[in-house]
């Protein structure tokens, strides 16, 4: 068809979604790239995609001394040598990922085996890219000879511009990737996030998969398009499609019995017969319709995520920690809570945490009910975990993202502080979990004053939050904490606040909690603007409360 199809088996390929209409892409400003990336303008002919790919690849920031196409003629056969290439063995660090054969030609699937390993030689410091394989496979199709293909991907796993994340090259990367793509499923997902947590064991170990679905079992077709944008947009396209891919999930099987032995097996048979249910044009529109955070953000929540790791001294693969197993029921003893609910509440905090296992730091039962001596028991840690039980037998908590010394900022005064990845849940009658609604401009709430009203002020901050307009990409919400990540002060907001005198609790969905001085009594504030049910009676006794904290 074109000077394109050397590997391309065009038996397999729909030839009916080609257009040998002749186009030319002249454009060179990002935006109307993006729109024409969204919208598939190079999608149909084959031609005008490879030398588009051809154009954005060869603008990639690369280091000084990048392998290119004379470097892989001059290596492939001392490399390859005689041998066939379908028994070249691939190496480690592609982790036994699957080599997608993109409806290639035999000698197309050949070359995919040797281009891996010419830039397992050229790459020594690659330790862990699964997604490499399928990449290769892709972009076989829109190159003239294997050497041009090995040039473009040095190209793309070459760049070294720090904003300009592309395909994760080692386990640390990798597992940190898989976390984050956790905790945005968490804010984004929560009704999948719930399925997940009901019928698996391990839930980060299902959210490992996410990068599969993408590089492995996608249709060619489907591929192609996310990679459109890929290469416009940058990785958090990635994060947009898988959890388009998970929501859609939820919507066709929920409700239904597993089809396999596990979600995991369920989901990537999904993935693969996903032309059944949803179009490419449906899944990129699902994608962009998520209101996702920031490309700055998630870099943030990506470091914060690679630290737990290396803390942890993750930074190689292991066999993995089963998430459940982070709260042991032979260590963990709760007045509030069985070891079930508690690993339900491990299952809705930030990932780099459901690393750590409970502590407790406080109890009304062993240290009284004063408020002064919650917070000696609590300051010093963070995070920490808020739980409840009233007696009325009602059971609520909160998860609190910042050390409690941070009241001491506002003097006398009752200020507010904390992140949006504060929330609050209520476990008896009913289990949920209320998300924050983020405040998009935070300079909007005066923290560090005392309220006229202690039961009005933090939801009616939170509620006039969920009417204002997206920020640009480029400002901050108050979902990570200012000195955490070195941000600007004006990114704090109201999450939680505690003098002398009481402890508020803004939850999201319009839920607060208020705490009195005597930890004996306390409100909840409910709006029924959100349509959920309150987090607990409006007013109630304290029969006990507890503070836990994260241990190592």
């Amino acid at each position: 068809m074109d000077e394109y199809n050397r590997f391309v088996d065009w038996d397999k390929m729909d030839v009916t979604l080609q257009s040998q209409d002749a186009k030319e892409l002249t454009c060179t400003e990002f935006q109307e790239l993006k729109q024409l990336a969204r919208q598939g303008y190079w999608a149909k002919n084959h031609s005008l995609r490879a030398k588009v790919y051809h154009k954005l690849i060869s603008n990639i920031p690369c280091r000084t001394v990048t392998p290119d196409a004379n470097v892989y003629r001059d290596i492939v056969v001392k490399i390859v040598g005689k041998r066939s290439s379908s028994s070249l063995p691939l190496p480690e660090f592609v982790d036994n990922s699957l080599v997608p054969t993109y409806c290639l030609n035999a000698e197309g699937i050949g070359a995919v085996r040797k281009i891996i390993l010419c830039i397992a030689n050229q790459f020594p410091d690659i330790s862990f890219c699964p997604a490499l394989p399928s990449v290769i496979a892709l972009l076989l199709h829109y190159s003239k000879d294997e050497a041009e293909c090995f040039e473009q991907v040095c190209r793309i796993l070459a760049c070294n511009d720090p904003s300009k994340r592309l395909i994760d090259q080692t386990f640390l990367a990798f597992e940190s990737s898989c976390m984050t793509f956790g905790d945005l499923v968490n804010k984004y997902c929560q009704a999948a996030h719930k399925l997940m947590v009901a019928v698996s064991d391990d839930v980060l170990e299902v959210y490992s998969d996410w990068q599969r679905w993408l590089f492995g079992e996608l249709p060619m077709v489907y591929v192609a398009r996310v990679f459109d944008v890929f290469l416009v947009e940058g990785y958090k396209v990635l994060y947009r499609v898988a959890l388009a891919l998970l929501k859609f999930f939820h919507k066709v099987r929920a409700g239904q019995p597993l089809e396999s032995e596990s979600i995991q097996q369920d989901i990537r048979a999904f993935v693969r017969d996903i032309a059944k249910s949803v179009s490419p044009e449906r899944l990129l529109e699902k994608a962009f319709a998520i209101r996702l955070f920031s490309r700055k953000e998630i870099q943030l929540l990506q470091m914060a995520n690679e630290k737990a790791l290396q803390q942890k001294g993750i930074t190689v693969k292991q066999k993995r920690q089963n998430v459940h197993l982070a709260v042991h029921a032979e260590n963990f003893k709760s007045e509030i809570v069985s070891v079930k609910e508690m690993r339900d509440i491990w299952s809705w905090i930030p990932e780099r945490f459901a690393l750590c296992q409970p502590l407790l730091l406080f109890t009304t039962l062993e240290h009284g009910c004063s408020l002064s001596r919650f917070y000696s028991h609590s300051e010093g840690h963070e995070p920490t975990l808020l739980l409840i039980k009233t007696t009325a037998k009602e059971v609520c908590g909160a998860y609190l993202s910042t050390d409690w010394s941070e009241r001491r900022r506002g003097g006398n005064k009752l200020s507010f502080f904390g992140t949006g990845e504060c929330f609050v849940f209520r476990l008896q009658p009913e289990v949920e979990r209320y998300e924050w609604v983020i405040i998009k401009h935070p300079e909007l709430a005066t923290t560090g004053s005392e309220p006229e009203n202690h039961v009005s002020a933090a939801p009616s901050t939170t509620l006039s939050s969920s009417s204002v307009s997206a920020e640009p990409s480029d400002r901050l919400s108050p979902f990570l904490a200012a000195r955490h990540f070195n941000l600007p002060s004006k990114t704090a907001s109201m999450f939680m606040a505690g003098s002398s005198e009481c402890i508020i609790i803004g939850g999201g969905d319009g839920q607060a909690l208020y705490l009195d001085a005597d930890l004996n009594h306390g409100r909840s504030s409910h709006c029924n603007t959100f349509n959920n049910q309150p987090l607990c009676s409006e007013s109630f006794q304290i029969s006990v409360l507890e503070v836990w904290g994260f241990r190592d």
